[in-house]
């Protein structure tokens, strides 16, 4: 029923005529459309829609002038805008994309980079790390400690040895046990330290070149009575060459590294060395004690009274 009912729409040709005679009825202030209200002005108003079409060298029809002058009064044809909304803003934004799409295509490229080398590579490689300085904390060290015990052990030829290897390998476990990495290492590097010590082999002699003291003495300063004398000792390789060793200086209760340093002895010991040097210039029983593979510390051949100074 509705297709027999139905409008036959109206051909292209007649529907922009009538969109024309709307827009010229729009921008015309001499004719009037709403002042129209008898048949008589409706004439008029045709006649002069049907004279400036003429003019043009259009010829329209009487009926689509009609349509645009109810066209017009019935509001057709006019572009109403529509009112704000999300779904109006999202349309602006679609048809604005070509003058922001590159510039938020860019960032979010850029962004989905960032994510996959935090999330893919530097999150795992940090985690990774996390794991593996957890593993050598918890194994590593602790292994280390083990073997270098193990080594002391098997090498020495003292008691001592074994004892204080034994308190740093309790110690350094204790420490790994506590995640006291810093601890743990110390403890690591002062069982390296102790098992160098024991392989060490040299000869301590007393130092006999120009330019060097053999010996010297000085008086304390909390004890003004009294008198210490050191001679001047260079610890000497199998091929003769100088060692620096570490060094505990009695006056001020600090270790250091030297070449050479003074070994506090008796007054007859120290006239003995002086009265030898003195002699031709050549101290003819200069060694002073051997260190030994094995042992940690010298076997002196002279009386020593176990201080030592490393400035003077």
């Amino acid at each position: 029923m509705s297709d027999v009912t139905a409008k036959p729409a109206a051909p292209l040709d007649e529907v922009m005529l009538a969109m024309d005679v709307v827009d010229t009825l729009r921008h015309r202030q001499d004719l009037a459309v709403r002042e129209l209200g008898t048949d008589a002005k409706e004439k008029q108003l045709l006649d002069k829609l049907r004279d400036i079409y003429h003019h043009q060298g259009i010829e329209v029809p009487d009926h689509i002038l009609r349509e645009g002058v109810a066209a017009l009064q019935e509001s057709r044809f006019v572009y109403d805008p529509p009112k704000p909304g999300f779904g109006t803003s999202l349309a602006k934004l679609y048809v604005s994309r070509k003058s922001w799409g590159k510039p938020v295509g860019a960032a979010l490229v850029a962004l989905l980079l960032l994510g996959v080398g935090y999330f893919g590579v530097w999150q795992p490689y940090q985690n990774g790390q996390a794991e593996q300085a957890r593993i050598e904390l918890a194994e590593g060290l602790p292994a280390q400690m083990d073997a270098l015990y193990r080594t002391i052990f098997e090498e020495t030829k003292v008691q001592q040895a074994v004892a204080d290897a034994e308190a740093l390998r309790s110690r350094g476990k204790t420490f790994a046990a506590e995640g006291n990495r810093a601890g743990a290492e110390q403890a690591v590097a002062d069982l390296t330290a102790l098992r160098d010590q024991l392989r060490q082999e040299y000869t301590l002699r007393v130092v006999n070149r120009s330019g060097v003291q053999s010996g010297f003495w000085t008086i304390p300063e909390i004890n003004t009575a009294a008198t210490n004398y050191y001679i001047v000792v260079e610890a000497l390789d199998s091929a003769g060459n100088a060692l620096s060793l570490p060094i505990l200086n009695e006056e001020n209760g600090e270790v250091e590294v030297v070449s050479h340093w003074g070994v506090r002895v008796p007054e007859n010991v120290y006239d003995r060395v002086a009265a030898d040097k003195l002699d031709d210039g050549i101290i003819q029983i200069n060694e002073v004690g051997r260190k030994s593979d094995g042992f940690l510390e010298v076997e002196y051949n002279l009386p020593v009274l176990g201080g030592a100074v490393t400035r003077w």
